[in-house]
């Protein structure tokens, strides 16, 4: 099998596992929490983002991972982890704190976007070799970052619900 066969195929097995898992323990357990307990776990979670940074450091990554990837990808998961720490710094502060969670959420979605449009660009499945010990991040990291997101999303557009009115609804529901 190709580099870029194993590498497309290591990624969407990563989306589908992550999504039967979340689906199954992640939604269920951050549905029952109240909206800020629930973000805050998200938070988390993209609070460790800084980690993404690995992209440019020399010997963990290949000397020809193309700059175009890896300077955005890098510098965007480092940007979006930074905002989620200041969401996590801010929550009794509430307006900063739906400020920060908005911003990161905004600011790691399209980091990964973008990521994935110039990874395409720069044929990096084709090379996914070059992404050396960082190989495993995108392929079982950033499926549950691009997740996280999207359910971030939804718990701050859906209408406001109390927690113990989410536990009674999933006591009802199983």
């Amino acid at each position: 099998m190709s580099t870029e066969a194993l590498f497309q195929t290591h990624l969407v097995l990563g989306y589908v596992v992550w999504l039967l898992c979340f689906g199954a323990y992640g939604l269920p357990w951050l549905g029952s929490m109240d909206r800020i307990a629930a973000q805050r776990a998200i938070a988390t979670l993209h609070s460790f983002r800084f980690f993404g940074l690995v992209f440019i450091l020399p010997g963990v990554v290949g000397p020809d991972l193309p700059a175009s990837f890896a300077t955005f990808a890098a510098y965007g998961d480092f940007a979006t982890g930074m905002l989620a720490m200041l969401a996590l710094l801010t929550v009794k502060v509430r307006q900063l704190f739906w400020a920060f969670v908005v911003a990161f959420n905004i600011v790691g979605m399209v980091d990964l976007i973008v990521d994935y449009y110039q990874a395409i660009q720069a044929d990096l499945p084709a090379h996914a070799g070059l992404l050396g010990a960082a190989y495993a991040m995108p392929i079982l990291y950033v499926p549950l970052l691009m997740i996280t997101h999207i359910t971030a999303f939804y718990f701050l557009l859906r209408p406001h619900r109390s927690a113990s009115r989410a536990i009674t609804e999933n006591a009802r529901a199983s």
